[in-house]
């Protein structure tokens, strides 16, 4: 949960300025503005604001903390995750030729295919692949999407192999997939570099020590700083990632004010009381779980993180039948709510939706207790809406067409 006041001020900006009120419990999403940032972190962003830097100082700064904080060699901060990923498949296909990073995404060399898991080839907003095949690399998908062996990713990597990619997210098939420690070694052993995107992981440091060469994560989810991506790794692929300013990455760069708010949230993370903040969210998880317990065809259940990040969030799941509608009706309805109640909503054809505590601010956990009662409670009086699954199955680019600017 957030460090700052959640008085009527806290909404009143939202009306002042003309927004919907929300209150989020799907969790640190783009299209949410990613998360909310602590005092320290828009301190640090509005100080530098005012004031010129050197950007290569302020980047050497950053792969000092971003050192500190994952255990890599080195590191260096970018528009995004997403960017991260472009940037550090084209220092891989380039090492630290400045001729061949300009002339990307057209000339590439001969080292130019990254392979990746079939499993792994997820769309997190936007396709895994574009984020490749926009340095002008090849994607090589290995195996099928619920199984890839150990001898079909070793005949995938050959002397064309600028680099083999590993993802990490819910987005990702959950079995059949080659575990990281293993599929670092094959890559290793063919003299692959391996780049791993962990943006939504709570884990800074696991990637590193089990081999990975990049290790990409978001600067905004957990950290709770500026829209940014943080790239880490050998201090070789890092600068030949890094010199990709010049070319593709020129498109990508991330201003004065994020890199030094990603820097503060870094040190704040450092000194964080995971614990303690872990025990405010399951308090959220149980009062909301008490309130719907007894419901018809409600059933709530603490779920553990799929990626095995030390949260948990609460699933909902329903019976329409009893419940009277959908878990895709009742998400839009709770979305409906003022203050909106954004859920967790990216499975609810499978007949639940999820609340996720990590965004909380003080006091919002309540409004979203009874949200909830009054919702569930409305079953049978709610209007179904036949484009509620396939709405919340389409995802933002529902959004994204009907967008009037």
């Amino acid at each position: 949960m957030q460090d700052f006041d959640n008085s009527d001020a806290y909404f009143k900006w939202y009306d002042d300025n003309g927004f919907s009120r929300i209150i989020n419990v799907n969790g640190t999403m783009t299209s949410l503005g990613g998360s909310v940032t602590r005092e320290t972190v828009r301190q640090a962003t509005s100080g530098i604001m005012g004031r010129f830097v050197k950007m290569h100082e302020l980047q050497s700064k950053a792969a000092r903390e971003i050192s500190r904080l994952t255990g890599a060699e080195s590191g260096c901060i970018t528009a995004s995750a997403s960017a991260g990923i472009s940037l550090a498949v084209a220092g891989a296909m380039t090492g630290m030729n400045p001729v061949a990073a300009e002339s990307l995404p057209r000339g590439v060399g001969k080292r130019s295919e990254v392979v990746v898991q079939l499993g792994h080839l997820c769309n997190y907003g936007a396709p895994l692949a574009t984020s490749i095949e926009l340095t002008g690399a090849t994607v090589v998908p290995v195996g099928q999407s619920t199984l890839c062996t150990d001898y079909q990713f070793d005949a995938a990597l050959t002397d064309n192999t600028a680099a083999a990619v590993y993802v990490v997210s819910h987005h990702v098939v959950h079995y059949g997939q080659i575990p990281f420690a293993r599929f670092a070694c094959i890559a290793h052993a063919k003299g692959v570099p391996v780049i791993v995107d962990a943006a939504s992981e709570y884990d800074l440091t696991r990637f590193i020590a089990e081999g990975a060469d990049i290790v990409i994560y978001s600067g905004h989810k957990f950290l709770g700083g500026p829209t940014s991506g943080i790239i880490a790794g050998t201090r070789d692929m890092v600068r030949a990632a890094y010199l990709h300013n010049t070319g593709i990455g020129r498109g990508m760069k991330v201003g004065k004010e994020s890199i030094a708010g990603v820097i503060a949230a870094m040190g704040a993370w450092m000194q964080r009381d995971h614990d303690g903040i872990r025990a405010e969210e399951d308090a959220a998880l149980t009062l909301w779980q008490g309130v719907v317990t007894g419901m018809p065809g409600i059933i709530a259940t603490k779920m553990d993180d799929p990626t095995a990040n030390p949260l948990q969030r609460l699933q909902i799941n329903v019976d329409s039948k009893q419940a009277g509608a959908s878990a895709a009706t009742f998400a839009r309805a709770l979305g409906q709510e003022d203050p909106a109640i954004i859920v967790r909503n990216h499975e609810v054809e499978l007949g639940y939706f999820q609340l996720d505590p990590c965004n909380l601010t003080p006091g919002q956990a309540q409004i979203v207790a009874d949200s909830l009662v009054r919702v569930l409670a409305m079953g049978n009086r709610l209007t179904p809406d036949d484009d509620d699954l396939a709405a919340a199955r389409n995802g933002g680019t529902d959004a994204y067409l009907n967008w009037q600017g």
